[in-house]
């Protein structure tokens, strides 16, 4: 009888301290993954200015091939930034291939101002077959300001149909599921 208490005490044990330890483990993961995505935070900043350079910290989003937080060097122009960014998103897939004529992009710089806690957005937009805006190529970004890059394109015909088919499906299932049913 003592040796079966003794060998349930040890294995009672040896089970607690595995549990333990598993669970001291498993807090020592969430830990360091907490602490390996704020170094995850950082990846997306992209550095175009040269360290020492007088640089301005700008955001990129939307469509574009690659956004994020962008360090770039003092009086570096609209059209650059777009650059730097890998210009606006195709938008392509394997049953189209849009023509770019008939894309426009609107490209919107938000600033906001600590005295008067206001937020002003200047636009520019533009067609890919047409010159850049006035002012657009000079225009002066400076520090913390947001880029927003969308690409909007006219709806073909094939985007009518994929939005029109799906309901006069419905609608057709339905009469006959309800004849079905007379």
């Amino acid at each position: 009888m003592s040796f079966r208490f003794l060998f349930g005490s040890i294995l009672g044990l040896v089970l607690f301290l595995s549990l333990a330890t598993d669970t001291a483990q498993a807090q020592q993961q969430d830990q360091q993954l907490r602490v390996s995505q704020q170094f995850r935070l950082g990846e997306r900043i992209i550095r175009v200015a040269e360290p020492g350079q007088l640089a301005d910290t700008l955001n990129v989003w939307g469509d574009v091939n690659s956004p994020g937080r962008y360090l770039v060097p003092r009086n570096t122009s609209l059209p650059e930034l777009i650059s730097y960014s890998f210009g606006p998103q195709t938008i392509r897939d394997r049953e189209s291939n849009l023509d770019w004529s008939k894309m426009r992009v609107e490209v919107n710089i938000s600033e906001y101002s600590q005295e008067t806690g206001q937020e002003t957005v200047k636009n520019f937009r533009y067609k890919f077959d047409e010159p850049l805006p006035e002012g657009m190529r000079n225009f002066d970004l400076e520090n913390n300001q947001v880029v927003t890059i969308q690409v909007k394109r006219k709806p073909a015909f094939i985007d009518y149909v994929r939005v029109i088919a799906p309901v006069i499906s419905g609608v057709a299932t339905s009469i006959l599921i309800i004849e079905r049913l007379r």
